[in-house]
């Protein structure tokens, strides 16, 4: 019985010119070549040249009028049989849609042959300036670029992803819901929620993206847009990054300056830190600590540096007793 044309484009037999160029787009939009992953390009590419020669017969009056008489082999094989052998034919061998048309006059076999139209072609005419640049060509089973330009793609769309200083020195990761609009399998387009895994790894950086490939929304003739994540970093309230090192404002009194102080400090990985201070301080010091700042992602098991950057608070007044007894204490140091 050969190939059901109507079944292919979901319409029914009585389909007119705009039922079937609707039938036609909903279902382009689903299985251009271009809208579809590598993946699943192989899929696409049969089932869009299938609907596109279902939409080319069909629109066409003449190939649908013999298709509808003598079903896919008499379209294509061009043996059209005269009127009285046709009559005399089982009705078996007709197409099940036969009964619509059995009064039409048999078209003339002598003036018909088969040509079909290329799919890209089809889709470029129907979509018009939806699908602006060159086409591609079916070609050896295969699409090929008929232009250097293809189909337009929706630019991209960047979201901020706010991370914590501990998150971007031990990694993490996270889960974002995404709605988007997409065409099922029907051509109805619907409203789906995603949620799109994202591991951060340690030592990113602000700026860093993370890109998912055509996961915006489908539009007819468009490839959907990549959706792009960028890192901003998270003010910290004792920590503040600078490359790959961490910086710490520390503020010790003047005897602390003066006499030493083991400083305690949390890291970003919940470890206790110890920097002993035994030498005299003096304002704007500033100690490294080697290995103690952000991890280096590009270079695993190497950290940048914890600098500490050490403010001497002088007291606001001494009594005269106060001023009398450092005299007597530093008046011999130099």
């Amino acid at each position: 019985m050969g190939v059901d044309y109507y079944n292919i484009l979901k319409v029914n037999h009585s389909a007119t010119d705009d039922d079937l160029k609707k039938a036609y787009k909903r279902l382009a939009m689903i299985w251009h070549p271009d809208k579809n992953p590598s993946a699943r390009r192989d899929e696409a590419e049969a089932k869009f040249k299938r609907i596109s020669e279902a939409y080319d017969v069909l629109s066409d009056p003449q190939k649908r009028q013999i298709y509808d008489l003598y079903g896919e082999e008499g379209l294509k094989s061009g043996k059209i049989p005269n009127s009285s052998s046709y009559e005399a034919s089982s009705s078996s061998s007709r197409p099940p849609h036969f009964f619509h048309h059995h009064r039409q006059h048999p078209p003339n076999a002598a003036s018909f042959r088969f040509n079909p139209r290329d799919a890209e072609d089809i889709y470029a005419e129907i979509f018009g300036s939806e699908a602006p640049g060159g086409h591609r060509t079916f070609r050896d089973g295969s699409f090929r670029n008929a232009h250097s330009s293809e189909l337009r793609k929706a630019p991209a769309v960047e979201n901020p992803l706010p991370c914590s200083l501990e998150d971007l020195c031990k990694g993490v990761k996270k889960k974002m819901r995404l709605s988007r609009n997409v065409y099922d399998a029907s051509g109805k387009m619907r409203v789906v929620e995603e949620i799109l895994p994202i591991e951060i790894k340690p030592g990113w950086k602000k700026g860093t993206k993370l890109t998912f490939p055509k996961k915006g929304n489908e539009e007819p003739g468009i490839i959907p847009a990549d959706i792009i994540f960028v890192v901003e970093e998270k003010p910290h309230p004792l920590y503040k990054r600078d490359g790959n090192d961490l910086l710490v404002n520390q503020e010790i009194t003047l005897l602390e300056a003066l006499t030493g102080k083991t400083l305690d400090l949390t890291t970003l990985d919940g470890k206790s830190l110890m920097i002993p201070l035994t030498d005299i301080i003096n304002p704007e010091h500033e100690i490294v600590v080697p290995n103690e700042g952000m991890p280096i992602s590009k270079e695993p098991g190497k950290k940048g540096n914890l600098r500490l950057k050490l403010n001497v608070r002088y007291p606001s007044k001494l009594t005269a007793e106060q001023k009398s007894e450092l005299k007597r204490v530093l008046g011999g140091v130099s």
